[in-house]
């Protein structure tokens, strides 16, 4: 019997599959499936910000009548805005004080010999067991005391030290190469010096992750501001979505539906500028 070459079973094949299907259909069509059903509640919330609450609770699959009159309510009425630029600023202040913190951290717990250096460390990795909810009311009185409350620095001075960040930071310095440290005490390189020339170019990717996550954190804080701040001029928007629950006197689905939309629009924008820090993980960064 004559022997049927791999070649000649591929030219078989591909005869019998149409040109337009693609080699792995079933693949293809698997993807398409999952990428329906993950995103169709956001299409679903924003069909629904252009909606009446008549149109919302018939559940119409189409645009409502009433996009407009919902975006004049979040933007004008209830200054959603005003609230999103306040989490912005948050966002942003804490993000960078807290990388740079992490940075110093994992620089002193990799490369520095200090008395408790590691019963530091210990007790900094038991902190990430405790949940924010379980210190909050002795933080509430801690910041009251210090005369704080209802300012800026409530909400965001006590976020700026990271157990997350000085851990990961210091796992990722540990993972490289001892040589680098040598060659810059060789050189009579700084402490400083030898972070911001050797090691931040070499974190790139994972000074660009812990950005997005804790930009992300930051953004969707609502019990900490909730308690501490009572001055709606420095509240943050997750605090403000709440106030369009009874825009009307009742349940309004299309301005809240509307306002969500729109406050996520910048976790998303941040996100898509450092998706590739964010992808590549912690991976070392070898662009220059």
């Amino acid at each position: 019997m004559a022997q049927v070459s791999a070649s000649q079973i591929e030219r078989t094949v591909r005869r019998r599959r149409p040109d337009w299907l693609p080699k792995r259909w079933y693949v293809h069509a698997l993807l398409w499936l999952t990428i329906i059903i993950v995103g169709f509640p956001l299409l679903y919330a924003i069909l629904v910000s252009t909606q009446s609450n008549a149109e919302t609770l018939s559940f119409q699959i189409l645009p409502g009548t009433r996009f407009r009159q919902n975006l004049e309510a979040v933007v004008i009425d209830r200054r959603l805005l005003r609230f999103m630029w306040n989490s912005t600023m948050l966002s942003v202040f804490v993000t960078v004080g807290k990388t740079i913190l992490s940075l110093l951290a994992g620089l002193a717990f990799v490369y520095f010999r200090f008395p408790g250096k590691w019963l530091i460390f210990g007790f900094i990795l038991l902190t990430l067991m405790m949940p924010t909810e379980m210190l909050i009311i002795a933080l509430f009185r801690f910041v009251s005391n210090l005369g704080l409350g209802n300012t800026f620095w409530a909400i965001s001075v006590p976020f700026l030290a990271s157990a997350t960040g000085a851990f990961l930071f210091r796992q990722h310095f540990a993972n490289l190469p001892a040589e680098l440290s040598e060659a810059a005490q060789l050189e009579g390189a700084t402490p400083l010096q030898f972070l911001f020339q050797i090691l931040i170019p070499l974190s790139w990717n994972a000074i660009g992750a812990l950005a997005v996550i804790q930009f992300v954190y930051m953004w969707n804080q609502y019990l900490w501001p909730l308690l501490i701040i009572k001055n709606e001029s420095i509240q943050v928007v997750q605090v403000g979505l709440g106030s369009l629950q009874n825009f009307e006197g009742s349940t309004t689905y299309g301005p809240m539906m509307m306002g969500a939309v729109i406050a996520t629009i910048p976790p998303v924008l941040v996100f898509i500028f450092l998706q590739k820090q964010f992808m590549s993980g912690f991976a070392i960064s070898r662009d220059k």
